[in-house]
């Protein structure tokens, strides 16, 4: 009997390791070949699936490669953002399969199909999975809820960010920046200038808002929930790394470096458009006045220097939605479980929708509005599209408008001798190594 017992364990041991042998080669080995095959047979390629890897190994390299030091002062940064799909694209063209891991992602640029996705089609998509370790941080949010539960919470915070709602918030939103002026008027009284850091500076001036508007106070009683947030998102930056790219780890916007003096200077273009900007400005809202909400509609050379900024700089540089069933996308066929990656950065800066001049600063082309900014309207997309398109745009582009239509009315400013152009992903784009900028007084 105890013979019996014996052989019967190791039968059902061995069957349990057959079966978890057969699940992870069918998951490392023979879905990722199946899928690789499925859309070469469509004439979509890319790098070679490498077993348990995929892709990660070269992911590494070209993003360490391209964020090794700060690259020269051009709007052109594409090659160093999403190093990845500039490089395989020039191989493969703007549609392919690259491996993150054994998962699999389709990139589509292609402003038609992305409107597919997002609208004609958005039922038929989901946000994809994050992994565990970055779910644990990101907890039960926007960001990681889906369903029913992504619904309701959405429809409880929504009112709070409706345009409407917002503007009631202007005079809070003018307070928190008169105080800022008046400081910097107080350092500048000797020298006629100062250098801020307007990365943080911004960053610290919307956390003081929403502070004021939501507790009653100021940004120094709600400065611990926001550095805490803060740690938050690198927690959640480094786990993404973690998890796909093994051995890289991301470089925090305050890390040691040796600062070098930029070699380059704001252009002619950047300064007639400030010059502009302050004209109108000036205009609509007068020399000292806080501007009101009659006035920020009226600043449209103001929104559509904003606009350009978005387009060459997006928040987001790129969306990831997953196919809940078998379905079609253009005349491709679209497996179910598939990843779409959508690269927000490269369809910015693409110049078959944009013109010859999609890596140059331009605001004129929002002349006429963002639907005809480009040769196609979902050309544009800094902050999404679609139900899932980031709930805080609103708040973000008001603040924006006041921010810097109150600078204008009292500044002239250009970049630091210090700074250095090294765009770089945490979670958002942001300027590795801070944004410093000298403000002169008028």
């Amino acid at each position: 009997m105890e013979d019996y017992f014996h052989w019967f364990w190791v039968l059902l041991i061995s069957y349990i390791m057959l079966i978890f042998m057969l699940k992870v080669v069918l998951h490392l080995w023979w879905t990722p070949r199946r899928i690789q095959l499925h859309f070469m047979k469509q004439g979509i390629k890319g790098p070679k699936y490498q077993l348990f890897l995929g892709n990660l190994k070269e992911l590494a390299t070209l993003n360490l490669r391209a964020s090794a030091q700060p690259m020269p002062l051009s709007h052109n940064i594409l090659p160093r953002v999403l190093s990845f799909y500039h490089h395989w694209k020039k191989i493969y063209g703007s549609t392919f399969l690259v491996w993150f891991g054994a998962t699999g992602r389709l990139t589509v640029s292609d402003p038609a199909l992305i409107r597919e996705i997002f609208v004609l089609k958005s039922e038929l998509f989901e946000k994809n999975e994050s992994p565990p370790l970055v779910r644990k941080i990101e907890g039960d949010g926007l960001l990681s809820l889906k369903g029913e539960k992504w619904a309701h919470h959405r429809k409880i915070i929504q009112p709070t960010f409706h345009t409407e709602n917002l503007k009631l918030m202007i005079p809070m939103m003018g307070k928190s920046m008169e105080e800022a002026v008046w400081k910097w008027s107080e350092e500048m009284s000797n020298a006629g200038k100062v250098e801020i850091e307007v990365s943080d500076w911004f960053e610290n001036l919307v956390e003081d808002v929403i502070t004021r508007a939501t507790f009653g106070s100021s940004y120094e009683d709600g400065k611990a929930i926001f550095q805490l947030q803060s740690q938050q998102m690198l927690h959640a930056t480094e786990a993404y790394q973690k998890v796909f790219i093994p051995g890289y780890r991301p470089v925090s916007k305050t890390a040691p470096m040796n600062r070098r003096h930029s070699p380059l200077r704001p252009t002619t273009s950047l300064r007639s458009w400030q010059d502009q900007a302050r004209e109108e400005v000036l205009r609509v809202c007068g020399a000292r006045d806080t501007p009101s909400k009659d006035d920020l509609a009226k600043l449209k050379t103001l929104g559509m220097i904003l606009n350009e900024s978005l387009r060459l700089y997006p928040p987001a540089v790129a969306i990831i939605r997953r196919a809940k069933m078998d379905m079609q996308l253009g005349g491709l066929h679209i497996p179910r479980g598939t990843e779409l990656l959508i690269p927000i950065l490269a369809v910015h800066h693409d110049p078959a929708l944009w013109c010859h001049d999609a890596h140059e600063f331009n605001p004129a082309r929002f002349a006429k509005g963002v639907a005809h900014a480009a040769k196609h309207p979902m050309a544009f997309m800094p902050f999404g599209l679609g139900a899932r398109r980031c709930i805080g745009q609103n708040l973000a582009v008001l603040q924006a408008r006041l921010a810097i239509a109150m600078l204008l009315q009292r500044f002239s400013f250009e970049l630091a001798p210090t700074y250095q152009h090294a765009p770089s992903v945490l979670m958002l784009l942001h300027p590795q190594h801070g944004a410093p900028i000298v403000f002169r007084k008028l």
